[in-house]
């Protein structure tokens, strides 16, 4: 199936591969489904049945000019379980995804749900307050919003060096790595680019933590630059009952692609 469409009639496009349990893995900010290549061969490989999606305004799926909130993000994602008929799925999300498994289970409920994974997520608040002092200053998303509006594409190109943890001296992805994922945040709408930093930075899931009834794994490397560990990883693991949790020592916010043998193992045997 290649496409499915939402509640507001707006298309997503899915990738359904495999045949064993299945998992959703749920991509970040900027990229698509397709970021997830190192965990849907490995996962395939171990007998799930592996399904992505693009993000509404992302890759394959519409480009509308709205809808960039986590609540329509929750529906387009209970859209995707229901369209493929899915009654004991995993989902796994990464960065912003965290927040369409929070909302979700919130605003859905966990019938359908067997377990719950936050990878680099920003569950349960990113932006700094006087009640998150840990957070991210205001500041840097607009920084991010003007520099999205003035040059998107030299923006995408600095902006995964952070993402990866590139520096100066060495980078624990090749040019290659990075080259895929300028091209897949390329192909995003540059409106919803912009809307999404206000989402995923804006939204505070800490009411939606008490929604996490069903196992949870919450992973995040302490390293991270794009979605410090404090106020989201840490937090998160604080804040769900009987949440396992594991840093990954020194590990980037892209640790999909920095340290895809591990994230692979952990993430099969949770889910196992």
């Amino acid at each position: 199936m290649a496409f499915i469409k939402s509640n507001d009639g707006t298309s997503i496009h899915v990738k359904d591969m495999g045949r064993g349990r299945p998992v959703i893995l749920i991509h970040g900010w900027p990229l698509t489904g397709d970021m997830f290549e190192y965990q849907t061969l490995a996962l395939l490989e171990a007998g799930y049945r592996v399904i992505t999606y693009d993000r509404r305004g992302f890759g394959q799926s519409e480009h509308g000019a709205f809808g960039y909130d986590y609540n329509t993000f929750a529906d387009d994602l209970a859209a995707v379980i229901e369209e493929l008929g899915l009654e004991t799925v995993s989902l796994v999300g990464f960065s912003m995804g965290g927040g369409e498994i929070a909302r979700y289970l919130t605003n859905h409920g966990t019938a359908r749900i067997a377990k719950v994974a936050l990878v680099s997520s920003v569950v349960p608040y990113l932006l700094r307050g006087d009640d998150n002092p840990d957070g991210v200053e205001e500041s840097v998303f607009d920084t991010m919003k003007a520099q999205v509006r003035e040059d998107r594409f030299a923006f995408l190109q600095d902006f995964a060096k952070q993402f990866y943890g590139v520096g100066f001296i060495s980078s624990p992805v090749s040019q290659g790595l990075l080259d895929w994922s300028f091209l897949l945040a390329a192909m995003a709408s540059p409106k919803a680019t912009i809307e999404c930093i206000d989402a995923f930075a804006r939204t505070d899931f800490r009411p939606d933590l008490a929604s996490f009834t069903v196992p949870t794994l919450v992973i995040h490397g302490t390293a991270d630059k794009t979605v410090p560990i404090d106020p989201t990883g840490r937090a998160a693991a604080a804040g769900i009952a009987g949440a396992q949790f594991v840093e990954y020592e020194d590990e980037p916010h892209g640790l999909f692609a920095t340290a895809p043998a591990r994230l692979n193992e952990d993430l099969i045997r949770f889910l196992a």
